[in-house]
């Protein structure tokens, strides 16, 4: 799947494009929307200067992608976040989607099914055996539209997490 803008048309009225290192403040600016949305912003410690090394430094991490609109020139409206992960049952890389976010005034211009049919096409194209992503329990729009565009919301699956103090200890070596 080639970084090419897709151009902006009547029917889609923006452009779809692998995101650049201009775009980060305002990539920046996207994922505090979602955090607000999410309810939590306590969590949040992103900043352009922390975001742009793992996007655009001399080892990325992660991958975005953004929907950029015509009016106003230039205005990033939505993006999509992903990274490589590994199927050990497949032996096959997969691609999984950290966060994808539209911003409510741009809702239901298909930004949000663009950018998750791009991903699943860079999945293919990249011959990964999963295209994976989670999504809030209580999120029950978000969960209807994953499922409209054919994602089965994993029933039997958890999250499980270790993040500041806890993964401190636990990674600590004795």
């Amino acid at each position: 799947m080639s970084d090419t803008p897709t151009p902006s048309t009547p029917s889609r009225p923006f452009v779809l494009r692998a995101a650049q290192p201009r775009d980060v403040p305002a990539i920046v600016g996207l994922i505090g929307e979602l955090a607000e949305f999410e309810q939590l912003t306590h969590l949040l410690e992103v900043t352009p200067d922390k975001l742009m090394p793992h996007l655009f430094g001399p080892r990325p991490v992660a991958e975005c992608w953004v929907a950029e609109l015509p009016e106003p020139a230039g205005h990033v409206a939505a993006f999509a976040l992903a990274f490589t992960n590994f199927s050990t049952f497949l032996a096959r890389p997969g691609l999984y989607l950290e966060d994808l976010y539209v911003q409510p005034a741009y809702r239901g211009l298909g930004l949000g099914q663009a950018l998750l049919r791009h991903l699943a096409a860079v999945a293919v194209q990249r011959g990964c055996g999963r295209f994976e992503w989670s999504v809030l329990d209580w999120n029950t729009q978000a969960i209807r539209f994953y499922e409209k565009m054919g994602a089965t919301v994993m029933p039997d699956w958890r999250i499980c997490r270790l993040s500041g103090e806890a993964l401190q200890r636990l990674g600590e070596t004795r």
